[in-house]
């Protein structure tokens, strides 16, 4: 086994370990509501050196484990979203990285409030699967994904308050958060 395959599956055993640890010190669920950790590498397929590393997935964050409300968590600092059913096992049914866009909605409790199948983004980008959950200060704060695939850093000088997704991550939100649905942001 090589030493990278070896590094991967203890990094990865090691983060289980601290989200089960994580969930259990806030006694608010039990150690099957934490996040899938990633598939750890095959060892017969050698990564590509020109290929982009994989992000990263961190555990659902404590401060949003437990509870009987089916939710949409995203955290502003890892810039990751997790889809979270209570009546599932295990109870996150999908997480991925997103791009936020320039300006950051308050941590909190929100609802869906409006969709939309297709729009044009704050960027002039065509968006589709848009989720709307907030407004704050005249900003819109909601999920998209650009037609076009691109999730593109935000533009510092703007004002937008879309998150990006990739298109089938786009898709798997839409599906999950219907109008009425729970939005918890955390930092």
């Amino acid at each position: 086994m090589s030493p990278g395959v070896t590094v991967a599956g203890l990094t990865l055993v090691a983060l289980a370990l601290v989200a089960v640890l994580a969930v259990q010190a806030e006694g608010t669920a039990p150690a099957a509501t934490t996040a899938r950790p990633a598939p750890v590498p095959s060892t017969s397929a050698a990564p590509s050196p020109s290929a982009p590393a994989a992000p990263s997935l961190s555990p659902l964050p404590p401060a949003a484990a437990g509870g009987s409300t089916r939710r949409v968590v995203y955290s502003i600092g890892a810039k990751q979203v997790w889809l979270v059913d209570p009546k599932k096992n295990p109870q996150v049914t999908a997480s991925f990285t997103v791009e936020p866009g320039s300006v950051h909605p308050a941590p909190g409790s929100y609802t869906v409030y409006s969709r939309s199948a297709t729009s044009t983004g704050t960027d002039g980008r065509q968006v589709e699967h848009v989720v709307r959950f907030t407004q704050q200060s005249g900003t819109v704060f909601g999920f998209s994904a650009a037609v076009d695939g691109a999730t593109p850093a935000a533009d510092p000088n703007g004002r937008t308050g879309g998150i990006r997704e990739t298109r089938p991550d786009g898709q798997t939100l839409w599906d999950f958060a219907p109008a009425g649905t729970r939005v918890l942001v955390v930092d």
